[in-house]
């Protein structure tokens, strides 16, 4: 491994770096995505993904701690703070990022539980769910085309790093769901019962629909049951993130029920 000081704003590295940082689809184009901070970075290590480059700031690189996670990439560049905040996206930059490959996508497992998405536009809302979902026992994530980039910054940092336990599948038409052999579920104002009285199956998909539009009207004739969330507070509605991690939660807790 090599340690390069930099100093030039204009460094190539620093340049591919700058776009994988702030535009969220570049990662599409250059095949690599841009891991900031020492969590996502750790998380990264701890799933045995091993970096391309790593990036940290003079001073981080005094850490003992920081240091020793900067190792496991095998080029490190070392540049002053006010260097860095040129490549971070974030208001208050940290010490250290990575550069990953872009992890290959794999094939729909048609058995899997699985989270599907449609056309979720919040970066903040896709990357919570994905953290429900690793947590909660559903491994695969079925993106379909109009959803906010699954390893967009936004998301990754949203998702705390829940992406390298998952198998993540985007751009997705709804036509591909077709490769799925298990129920889609999803909520709905018509719903044929309430979530905690319906018979779920296992395992299932849970289709999660665009904040604002819901689940379109095409994959909601696809699902095999509609359910509610009970509201006795009365709200008109739940954020997706909020109802997809109640609606995850409730199979993972009679999966494990089933499971005894």
């Amino acid at each position: 491994m090599s340690w390069l000081p930099i100093s030039s704003r204009d460094n190539p590295h620093l340049q591919r770096l700058r776009k994988l940082a702030q535009d969220g689809s570049a990662y599409r184009k250059l095949d690599g995505v841009w891991l900031e901070g020492d969590h996502l970075a750790r998380a990264a290590v701890q799933r045995g993904l091993r970096p391309a480059l790593a990036l940290i700031t003079d001073v981080a690189a005094q850490d003992d701690a920081l240091h020793a996670l900067a190792d496991q990439a095998p080029r490190v560049l070392v540049v002053p703070a006010a260097l860095f905040k040129t490549v971070s996206g974030l208001e208050s930059p940290a010490q250290i990022g990575f550069e990953l490959g872009l992890p290959s996508m794999p094939t729909i497992d048609p058995l899997a539980d699985s989270v599907v998405l449609d056309r979720l536009q919040d970066a903040g809302n896709v990357g919570t769910i994905l953290r429900s979902a690793a947590a909660l026992g559903f491994r695969q994530v079925l993106a379909l085309k109009g959803t906010a980039a699954l390893w967009s910054p936004k998301v990754l940092r949203a998702g705390m790093g829940a992406h390298f336990g998952l198998r993540l599948i985007e751009g997705l038409q709804e036509s591909d769901l077709a490769a799925l052999r298990v129920p889609l579920l999803a909520t709905s104002s018509h719903a044929d019962a309430l979530l905690h009285e319906a018979d779920l199956p296992q395992p299932c998909a849970w289709v999660l629909g665009h904040e604002g539009q819901g689940v379109s009207e095409a994959l909601m004739r696809r699902c095999a049951l509609r359910v509610g969330i009970p509201q006795p507070g009365g709200e008109e509605s739940l954020n997706v993130a909020s109802a997809a991690s109640i609606c995850l939660y409730e199979s993972a807790r009679r999966r494990l029920a089933g499971a005894r």
